[in-house]
């Protein structure tokens, strides 16, 4: 297996804070520019207070990370693996500091996040560029993963032992995190709505491959002013209305989430779990793949699909559903900054 011409591997995150005394200043990393005053961050902090002050999803990386250096050393590919976050450490610049003194030339970047839009995609492709583009290291993406066979089978899989624990009878719901319906809109390019796509083509070919007679998509974490307009419906609200239909039992699956970070263990296993406990619902949230080793075999195959492409040759590139493989680059109007038109990599 030859993964030339890269000589290096990055996995991309967000971050999140891992002690108390982390959690006001990453909010402050992940608002900055947007005003937001201290007070109000310390409000949304609880969320992680009430977990110790510390995120999952570094761990959850650091899990990945093994899984990620474990598949390549099983399948004899000799290629480093660093890790660098958007929005604390590890950083991304220090991840570059590291990769540019090891001579590192050109580098695949893996993102943990499998869908289309500013806030999952090109604002990680800003910040790349940030700490890049003065350095002597050239950057691709891989490629979106939200319909690649092994994301579409794990969640598959995750959400039938969900079932199994909630009963056959249970009413599943697909949960993602909320944009703007301007965000929305632009994903994709402008009025192409791709992210919302995305997901309901996910959603449906996990539904189909369950048989599932109904199903739904709902969203979480919304985070702007009551003025803008987000998309819905809110998970929480959602429940509402299922148990209003005579629903007895729910399962919960995030179908827009890679790892259990935050947004799960509150938004879902925390908050949305106490709505289905005071609507009398039976719950059961799937999985999520987080370091699962077949994931990192798909992000392998995706590492191998782009160099293969990059040498000129004509690589398969496995998907479901109608949507097709997302392209390795993307145009320059797709998934634009709302706020700003910033320069972006890939």
């Amino acid at each position: 297996m030859d993964a030339a011409p890269y000589d290096a591997l990055l996995l991309v995150s967000f971050g999140g804070p891992e002690k108390p005394e982390d959690v006001v200043p990453f909010l402050e990393n992940v608002t900055r520019g947007r005003g937001i005053p201290k007070e109000r961050l310390v409000e949304v902090g609880e969320h992680y207070f009430g977990f110790g002050g510390k995120s999952p999803i570094n761990d959850i990386n650091r899990d990945l990370l093994a899984a990620l250096r474990q598949d390549l050393a099983d399948q004899g590919i000799d290629l480093p693996v660093y890790w660098g976050n958007r929005n604390w450490d590890p950083y991304l610049a220090d991840a570059f500091d590291q990769m540019e003194a090891d001579g590192v030339q050109r580098v695949a970047c893996f993102m943990t996040s499998a869908y289309s839009s500013y806030s999952s995609c090109r604002q990680y492709r800003e910040n790349l560029f940030e700490v890049s583009h003065d350095r002597p290291i050239r950057v691709d993406r891989l490629r979106h993963h939200f319909n690649h066979p092994v994301f579409v089978d794990l969640f598959t899989e995750y959400t039938r032992a969900a079932l199994a624990e909630a009963g056959e009878d249970a009413r599943v719901v697909f949960v993602t995190h909320s944009v703007p319906e301007q965000m929305n809109e632009a994903s994709g390019g402008p009025g192409c709505g791709l992210y919302e796509r995305q997901h309901l083509s996910v959603a449906g070919l996990v539904a189909d491959a369950l048989d599932l007679p109904t199903w739904s998509l709902a969203y979480c974490s919304r985070s702007g002013p009551p003025s803008q307009p987000w998309l819905e419906p809110d998970v929480n609200d959602h429940l509402e209305e299922l148990a209003e239909q005579g629903v007895t039992g729910v399962v919960l699956v995030p179908i827009g989430f890679v790892a259990d970070h935050m947004e799960v263990v509150y938004d879902l296993d925390t908050e949305a779990k106490a709505t289905a406990e005071r609507l009398g619902l039976r719950f059961a949230r799937a999985a999520s793949p987080n370091a699962d080793p077949r994931y990192a075999a798909m992000v392998r195959e995706l590492l191998l699909e782009r160099a293969a492409a990059e040498r000129g040759e004509k690589p398969e590139r496995p998907v479901r559903g109608e949507l097709g493989p997302k392209a390795d680059t993307c145009p320059g109007d797709c998934c634009v900054n709302p706020r700003s038109l910033r320069p972006v990599l890939a």
